[in-house]
């Protein structure tokens, strides 16, 4: 048949065409990365191997990294703890459903974040992603108000500027206006939205950022299941650190209108602000957290939400009596024993020491890039430093130049910032500190 050899044909010339093609050029044909464009793809670098606070390139660069990863490779790659932990676990076995078995290196992990969590938090719910933690964070606040025979509090409460994930619920708490997802304005949940706390870490606190969520309180409490907000440190939304003494107004304010309280711990759970937990800084508890990222240090996707018992016991108090909840690879043996192995390094205490010496390296040399025409602004906390531009840098002209000096560094919008492993070397960290000062003076002058 004619019509079905030419069929044939043009199969085996499209596979011949693709499996001839250099791993590069597959990347930018069939391959679409996070937040990147189908039509004018950002260029990507091949990573071949990884230690420390290195990535190596397939083409022999050596780049000191400056994002653990986006934010979850504290321990750096190539832990020999981790790599343990990951190998011994493998050989047992690798993966079986959460619905009815457990597991060790589940009992062992929850065991240790129940132990570091803030007190009160005292059930944990083992999530795929930081998204999905907050999307069980929304259902467990909105379940626990509906078996309490209040269905009306369905709605959540969020500053202005958070970012809390990419999925339906996550999007729908992110900031509406200048967030990541105003496209889908028209298709997710409607929430209250207050405006984001103004007064910086470090300042002396401001009474009037607090008075518009008081009035959003007072207002809108009757059908508010809960505030859901980042701990002093607002990440993907702006990288803005804001004064603790607005999270214990926030604690105030929803044991006063019995609404519940969610911090999103993702970013900021694990040490990288300078204490174990953001909320740590306000010296506060919440009734639902979310962490992921570091939890593993890296190595595999797993997140967590915690709750207090009065919210275990409120979300099954009424029908169906049960959590509406249950990923697949929930409680995956893997990522649990290298999740638990990245809690006992965290319980050494080195952390400490390490981001410590981190920020204030940061302060002494980041600070000079203010004297560029284009930077706006910044700002240092724990382990996380920020540059602001005053327009959104140019990807295409920066993330090259960042590998040609030898770093790899990840902006968006108006933002230049490292987040590194705690492990890296004073050197390393000055290294990093040097690109993005002559980076952006080459750039923009």
């Amino acid at each position: 048949m004619p019509q079905q050899r030419l069929v044939n044909q043009i199969n085996f010339l499209s596979f011949t065409i693709v499996h001839n093609l250099t791993n590069k050029e597959f990347d930018q044909q069939h391959i679409w990365h996070p937040y990147t464009s189908a039509i004018d793809p950002l260029p990507c670098f091949e990573v071949s191997g990884a230690s420390g606070a290195e990535l190596t390139l397939a083409s022999g660069e050596t780049l000191i990294d400056g994002m653990s990863s986006w934010w979850a490779a504290i321990h750096g790659y190539n832990h020999p703890a981790l790599n343990a932990a990951a190998h011994q676990q493998i050989d047992k076995f690798s993966h079986v459903m959460f619905g009815g078995l457990t597991h060790e290196p589940a009992v062992n992990l929850c065991r240790q974040l129940l132990g570091m969590a803030p007190a009160g938090l005292e059930r944990v719910f083992l999530a795929d992603s930081g998204s999905v933690s907050v999307e069980v964070a929304i259902k467990m606040a909105v379940q626990y108000w509906a078996c309490q025979g209040r269905p009306e509090k369905s709605r959540l409460i969020a500053p202005r500027n958070g970012y809390h994930g990419d999925t339906f619920a996550a999007m729908s708490v992110c900031d509406p206006v200048n967030g990541m997802h105003s496209l889908f304005t028209n298709t997710l949940t409607k929430h209250v939205f207050a405006p984001a706390p103004q007064t910086r870490f470090g300042q002396a606190f401001s009474e009037d950022d607090i008075l518009p969520l008081e009035e959003l309180f007072a207002r809108h409490h009757e059908e508010l299941a809960a505030l859901i907000l980042e701990p002093v440190v607002q990440g993907a939304g702006g990288m803005r650190f804001y004064h603790p003494e607005y999270l214990r107004r926030c604690r105030q304010l929803c044991d006063t209108y019995d609404v519940l309280l969610i911090c999103d711990e993702i970013a900021t759970g694990f040490g990288r602000t300078g204490k174990l937990f953001g909320c740590d800084h306000a010296e506060i508890s919440p009734d639902i957290m979310c962490v992921g990222k570091a939890l593993t240090g890296g190595y595999m996707t797993l997140a967590a939400t915690l709750c207090t018992e009065d919210v275990a016991r409120g979300v099954c108090e009424g029908s169906p009596g049960v959590f509406m909840h249950g990923p697949t690879f929930m409680g995956n043996p893997l990522a649990c024993a290298v999740a638990g192995a990245s809690l006992s390094l965290i319980n050494q205490g080195d952390w400490q020491v390490q981001v410590q010496r981190i920020e204030t390296q940061l302060k002494a040399e980041l600070p000079r890039c203010t004297e560029l025409a284009c930077v706006q602004d910044v700002r240092v906390l724990g382990a996380i430093g920020v540059v602001e531009t005053k327009h959104p840098v140019d990807m295409k002209r920066l993330q090259p130049l960042f590998v040609k000096n030898g770093v790899w560094i990840r902006p968006f919008g108006k933002l230049v910032y490292i987040m590194p492993p705690y492990v890296i070397a004073s050197e390393q960290l000055s290294r990093l500190s040097d690109a993005i000062y002559h980076s952006l003076s080459s750039t923009y002058g």
